[in-house]
């Protein structure tokens, strides 16, 4: 019975996936719908990246977060080198949290 359910999900999704391609051409989305489309892409990943910067649980994380985000963000704006760009975040966040900011 698991080997059916688990064939019939990959069955599924393997149409799912294959719709894409194939409607493509039979379809066409307008102008702005599909840059209505990019801005909510670009919309969802910022709210994402402030929830996780500013809050843990239910709460707010404190102050350290959020300066390593801006310090990361920073470096990433001067086109530092990805590693480079995390390990500074890292190292901000570390820094203030040694010294007793939360």
């Amino acid at each position: 019975m698991t080997l059916v359910a688990i064939s019939l999900l990959a069955v599924g999704t393997y149409g799912l996936r294959l719709c894409g391609p194939v409607l493509r051409a039979r379809t066409e989305i307008p102008a702005r719908a599909q840059q209505l489309l990019t801005d909510a892409a670009t919309v969802l990943l910022c709210a994402l990246i402030a929830t996780s910067a500013l809050m843990e649980g239910q709460g707010f994380a404190g102050w350290s977060r959020p300066a390593g985000v801006l310090a990361g963000a920073a470096l990433a704006w001067f086109r530092a080198p990805f590693l480079g760009t995390v390990l500074g975040a890292a190292a901000v966040t570390a820094g203030l949290r040694w010294a007793g900011v939360t």
